[in-house]
C-alpha cells in the first residue's frame, strides 16, 4: 500500500514539477525577460527623476530636514518690530558642486544681527572660462529647528543667474530672523551650494524653440481659414 502510495505521489508531482518549469521558462524567455527588465529599469528611471525629489522636496519643506529655506518672504508680514535684546551669529558658507569652475564665496563670512532686523549680504561670483555660463544656487540651513525662522525677502538664489565669460558680480542676499525664534539658537549657518546648469537651460530654450516651429503651422492654417 505504501509502495503504491509513493508511486501515485511521484507519478503526480513530477509532471507538476516539469510543468512549472515549462512555464517559468515559457515567462522568462529571453524577449519577454528583456522586456520586464527594461520596463524596471524604465520604472526605476521614473520614479528617482520625476517623483522622488518632489517627494523629498515637499518632505524637507515640511519637516525642515536637509535645512531647506523656504521661498521670498513677505517684509510687511514682519509686524513685531526689532528684539534689541537679542544677537544672532549668522555664518555664511559657500560651496561648488562638482564640474563648476566658479570662484563664488561670501563677502560677508559672519554677520550679528537682532532678530526682526533686516540684513543684507553679498556674495561675490566670478566665471573664469572663455564661455558664458548658467549657476542656480541652492541653500541650505543649520540648525534645522531655524529654517522656519530665517526669512529671505531678496536672493539670488531664487532665479539662475548668468555670467560671459571672464565676467563678475556681486549677488545679493537680504533677510530677517523671526523674532519668534527659540531662545536657545545663538547661531545659524547659511551654506549655498552652486550648481553648473548651463545644459539643462540649452535644452529648455531649444525645447521651447521647436514648439513655436510645430506651432507655426497651425498658426497659419488659423489665419488661412478666418
Amino acid at each position: 500500500m505504501t509502495l503504491e502510495l509513493s508511486l501515485a505521489v511521484t507519478t503526480d508531482v513530477i509532471p507538476r514539477f516539469n510543468a512549472m518549469i515549462k512555464s517559468f521558462y515559457k515567462d522568462n524567455s529571453t524577449p519577454v525577460l528583456c522586456v520586464k527588465l527594461c520596463a524596471t529599469v524604465v520604472g526605476m528611471f521614473v520614479f528617482a527623476i520625476f517623483i522622488m525629489p518632489p517627494m523629498y522636496t515637499l518632505f524637507c519643506d515640511i519637516t525642515g530636514l536637509n535645512g531647506k529655506t523656504g521661498g521670498q518672504y513677505d517684509a510687511t508680514q514682519n509686524n513685531y518690530g526689532v528684539d534689541t535684546s537679542r544677537e544672532i551669529k549668522i555664518q555664511f558658507i559657500a560651496n561648488n558642486n562638482e564640474g563648476m569652475p566658479w570662484e563664488f564665496r561670501p563677502m560677508d563670512r559672519t554677520v550679528t544681527v537682532h532678530p526682526g532686523e533686516t540684513t543684507m549680504i553679498k556674495y561675490f561670483a566670478h566665471n573664469p572660462t572663455d564661455k558664458a555660463m548658467i549657476e542656480q544656487t541652492i541653500p541650505s540651513l543649520v540648525p534645522y529647528k531655524a529654517v522656519s525662522y530665517f526669512h529671505k525677502t531678496e536672493c539670488f538664489c531664487f532665479n539662475s543667474q548668468q555670467l560671459q565669460a571672464g565676467e563678475s558680480a556681486e549677488l545679493g542676499l537680504s533677510f530677517i530672523v523671526d523674532i519668534e525664534i527659540p531662545k536657545y539658537v545663538k547661531t545659524i549657518t547659511m551654506s549655498y551650494t552652486l550648481f553648473d546648469v548651463t545644459e539643462p537651460h540649452k535644452a529648455d530654450e531649444t525645447s521651447a524653440a521647436a514648439s513655436q516651429l510645430i506651432n507655426i503651422p497651425t498658426a497659419l492654417a488659423s489665419v488661412t481659414v478666418n
